[in-house]
Parts: structure tokens; sequence; C-alpha cells
């Protein structure tokens, strides 16, 4: 790398670090996500805004290609294995079996009904017209369906948090329902990312060790492969568990160990994905799951090293969300039709089936209501999801920003209602009780 690529990197970086932790802030104080900030900090110097008022410069500091262009792709990937091992780290033990009803079915029937109606769009809409250059249906079909479906853990707990609800019930069932179905959409979600892998997938690891082409043996083979990957890590997790046991250790342990041991866990995670053809964040996101595994009602000793999560949710992570605005094109790949009809539709079709699904389970109707506009908020999660289908091939650049916008704007609607909710009495800031009768939340949120 030259001098001068390495100085576009460098004040590449700054201006995005900048902006997105001074945005972050703004949106703090407006009582809005953070991460909607810190998205609209990389969306200033992208094309957009400074790509409109000074296309050259835009271009000289963020060129397409190029060292500098490859090494913000460096840091926009450790950004991504971060925030999902640090999301894993934050699925602890928040479900109830006073809540098992309610969860149980929030969760089936709010995850299952938009899912299907997502692959029912797929027939009716053109999808070559927002098809990606990997060229794959089945895997936009899936992405389609996930994008309908998917709920942001990170954040509707942040949301949560500054509205003091944190604690409650009615949080515990929505994080409670949010970690099941994360769990099970990552699953379809890698399936997806790996059936769009194309040549360079076929070039290298176990798919091109064992022969495997294209078509319904690559499905099956990614099906497999990820579930298998889950599972896998999920044994090697209780079998340290056990080990760590035995020697009169626990896993908060583990987790307050050498940052290089945490590191080099979800590092050599996300390489063993790349090498069975799986998308390497899941990797990260299984290590933090694995990690936050053992919990304490109260979260005591629960986190990964602080130096992990202060670095992560200070630099690499508002980069990665800085570089999600900063490739937003807003003049050129925003269709306005299109984007307020995805959401008009996965907003009713997601807060309808949670609505059903609660009221199946005995809810009154206001709770009802809560539940299905706060599980109607993708967030961190749908970012992801676009990000990653972009990044794939799978959506092109209209879609891609379509689906980012229906995460941010889902997330901001959430926020207000709840917020209305909350002043108008219709849900209570009353904690949950512990064993010792004292208030503690749930869950503590992603900084992402």
């Amino acid at each position: 790398m030259s001098d001068l690529d390495l100085f576009k990197l460098l004040t590449g970086i700054v201006a995005l670090l900048v902006s997105a932790h001074l945005l972050g802030r703004v949106f703090a104080r407006c009582r809005m996500p953070p991460v909607i900030g810190e998205i609209a900090g990389g969306l200033l110097f992208g094309p957009s805004l400074f790509g409109v008022l000074a296309p050259r410069a835009q271009a000289w500091l963020f060129p397409a290609t190029g060292p500098a262009a490859s090494g913000l792709v460096l840091i926009y990937q450790l950004g991504t294995l971060l925030l999902m091992f640090l999301a894993g780290t934050q699925m602890r033990a928040v479900f109830s079996r006073r809540d098992g009803r309610t969860v149980g079915l929030v969760a089936v029937v709010g995850m299952a009904v938009p899912f299907a109606a997502g692959l029912l769009l797929a027939p009716v809409i053109d999808l070559s017209e927002l098809m990606g250059r990997a060229g794959d249906r089945g895997a936009l079909t899936l992405v389609l369906a996930c994008a309908v479906a998917i709920t942001s853990i990170p954040v509707i707990s942040r949301i949560m948090l500054d509205l003091g609800i944190l604690g409650t019930d009615f949080a515990r069932v929505v994080l409670s329902v949010a970690v099941l179905e994360d769990i099970a959409l990552n699953v379809v979600i890698a399936i997806a990312l790996g059936m769009a892998g194309g040549a360079g997938h076929d070039a290298f690891g176990a798919a091109a060790l064992l022969g495997i082409g294209s078509g319904n043996a690559r499905v099956v083979y990614h099906a497999a492969v990820s579930l298998g990957f889950f599972g896998l890590l999920a044994a090697a997790g209780l079998l340290a568990r056990r080990l760590l046991a035995a020697r009169g250790r626990t896993a908060a342990d583990l987790r307050s160990g050498p940052v290089a041991v945490q590191l080099s866990l979800v590092l050599a995670a996300a390489a063993l994905c790349i090498f069975l053809g799986v998308t390497p964040m899941y990797g990260a996101f299984v290590v933090g799951l694995v990690m936050g595994w053992g919990r304490d009602a109260m979260g005591v000793g629960s986190e990964p090293s602080q130096a992990v999560n202060t670095f992560a949710t200070h630099f690499f992570i508002p980069v990665y969300f800085a570089v999600v605005g900063l490739r937003l094109d807003l003049v050129h790949s925003f269709a306005p039709l299109l984007t307020v009809a995805f959401i008009a539709f996965a907003c009713v079709v997601k807060a309808g089936s949670v609505y059903a699904g609660a009221r199946w389970a005995g809810c009154a109707p206001v709770k009802s209501l809560n539940l299905a506009v706060a599980m109607n908020a993708r967030g961190g999660p749908g970012i992801v999801l676009a990000t990653l289908s972009y990044d794939a091939g799978i959506v092109n650049a209209t879609l891609f920003t379509t689906l980012v916008l229906t995460a941010v704007i889902t997330s901001l609607m959430a926020g207000n209602w709840l917020e209305t909710a909350i002043r108008r009495g219709l849900l209570e800031r009353t904690p949950l009780l512990t064993a010792t009768g004292s208030g503690s939340p749930a869950v503590e949120p992603d900084a992402a």
C-alpha cells in the first residue's frame, strides 16, 4: 500500500468514525436508536450527499477499488464479526416458564406467518428487477422471507433501556421471542448466502473437496452444513463448560479471559465457516452465543472482555454501520414506490401475526398491540441481512436500499410507539421480580 492509499484509508476512517459518533449521540439525545445516526454519518460521505456536491472528491477519498477500498472492506468485515459476536453474548437466559405459552405462540406464529408470506411474495413480483449479480432466485426468495420476518434484539433492547422498561415482564417476553426468531432465521440466512456463494466457494472449501456443484445438491449441502455447524459449536460449548466445571471454573472465566483468546476463537470460527461455505459472521455469532450461556439473572461477570466490548463498540461497529450508510445511494438506487410498498407489507404481516399469536396466548389487546409493534423493529439484524445479501450478490442496489430503509423506519416506529404507550399509561415500567424480590433487567443492550 502506497503512502497515498494509506492516507486515503486513514482519512476516510476518521471521517466515518467521527461522523458516526457525532450523529449517533444526536440521535440518542433525540430518543432514537444511535445505530440510525451512525448510518446517517456514513450517508453524509456517500453518493447521496458528498457524491452529489463533490463527486470527484468523493470518488478520490472513497475509491471503489484499490488498496484503500480493500482496507476499508477489511475493517467493515471485522466490524461484522465483532457485532455478531457481541450480539450472541447478549442472548442470555431470559426465558421463564411463566411466559412459556406466550413466548412459544408469539415466536411460532410471529415468525412462521411472515416467513411464509415472504415466500409467497416472491412469485407475485418480478424478482429479475431486484436480483444481484449472483442471479440466484432461490437465495433471493429466502432473503425476502427473512426480511419480512426478522426482529432486532440490539435495537429493541436499546429502545426499552432508554424508556426504562428493560426490566419488565413485557421486555422479557419480547427478548425471549426475539432470541428464538433470530437463531432460527440466522440458519436460514446462512443457507441463502451459501446457495449464492458462486464460483468463489466452489473453487475452495469443503464443497469443492466433495465435488458438490450447483442445483439441489448444493441447497441440501448448505442446509446440512448450516444446521450442523450450529450443532457442532453448541456441542463444543457444552463440552467446554463440563471441562471447566471439572476444574472448578465457569464460562464467566472464559469470558473474562485474555482478549487474544476471545478474538482467536471468533476468527477461527469465521475461518471454519468460510471453509465450510457458511458466511463467516455466523461463526462469530455462535461463539458469542456459547460464551453467553450459563449467565446468572443479574448478568454479573457475564460480559465479554471489557477491552473487546469497548473497542468494538467504539471503533469497528460504528465504522461498520457508517460504511452501510456510505454505500446507500438515495439518488440512483432509491425506489420510493417499492420501499413504501415493502415496508407496508412487512409491517402489516409481521405486526399482524405477532398480535394474533399474542391474543391466541391469552394476552390482553393492549399488550398484544405493544408486542406487535415492538417485534416489528428490524434494526441491526435487518441491516446486517441487507448488507450480507448485497455483498453476496443476492440483491441489487435498489433492494439493498429498500431493506436498509425498512430496518431504519420500523425501528423508529417501534421507539415512538412504545414511548407514547408509556406516556398514556398503556405500558408499565414495573420491573420483573427476581428470586430475591429485586427488579433486574432481563437483558442489557448491545451497543449497536
